[in-house]
């Protein structure tokens, strides 16, 4: 039996309607538990705003800016009609942005753990990592948590335009070296650009890929 084209369920997944839906800045605001869920997290100005844009066909869906920090709490996306929505997409706030004072990152950091540990609906987290750099240490601090939480994640290289052929090598060496050192890491990334748009439709075929084998019948 052929297997479906996880690029073409890829490409229409995201061809429909998306949708804001809610916004959570504690525990309380988050949504109730519905469709299948997905989560971006990363470094502030990582580029995930750009990619949740790519992602989806969109210019304005999810806030960019030149300013890191500007995702101040959880964001959920909807894709499919209201009474059909297949896929829910979580926007976390950004970490690792120094001018952001304790306060304010402890509650980030409160409330980022509460919706890894207690969410049955969320199937994987696409950890963001900038492909110019690599891991720093705020995105190993990440990596910590979701190990912690038992929660699916996979590795995301963002800039992959900003990079010279042979540094995206190593970077995606590099990060592959770092998955597979990790029980809760899926053994593959993926390197992006929302630029240009490289990776993203094998983003998408990741994320139908996740949705077929969960059996939610997209």
């Amino acid at each position: 039996m052929q297997e479906p084209d996880d690029f073409e369920l890829g490409r229409k997944l995201f061809a429909g309607r998306c949708s804001f839906v809610a916004a959570a800045a504690d525990q309380v605001q988050l949504p109730p538990p519905g469709p299948p869920e997905i989560a971006f997290a990363g470094r502030s100005n990582v580029g995930k705003s750009s990619l949740l844009n790519a992602l989806t066909g969109r210019t304005a869906l999810a806030r960019t800016s030149r300013t890191p920090g500007c995702t101040r709490g959880l964001n959920f996306f909807e894709l499919g009609e209201a009474r059909q929505v297949k896929l829910r997409l979580a926007d976390m706030p950004g970490y690792g942005y120094a001018a952001v004072g304790k306060e304010k990152a402890a509650s980030w950091g409160g409330l980022i753990s509460g919706y890894l540990r207690g969410r049955a609906a969320l199937l994987r987290v696409f950890l963001l990592i900038d492909g110019r750099h690599g891991a720093k240490p705020s995105d190993i601090g990440m990596l910590d948590l979701l190990d912690a939480s038992a929660v699916s994640y996979q590795i995301i290289l963002t800039k992959r335009d900003e990079v010279k052929t042979a540094g995206q090598q190593a970077q995606l060496a590099s990060a592959l070296a770092i998955a597979s050192a990790r029980a809760a890491a899926f053994p593959e990334v993926i390197s992006t650009s929302s630029r240009t748009g490289e990776g993203i439709g094998e983003l998408r075929a990741a994320i139908a890929r996740l949705l077929r084998e969960r059996g939610t019948g997209i």
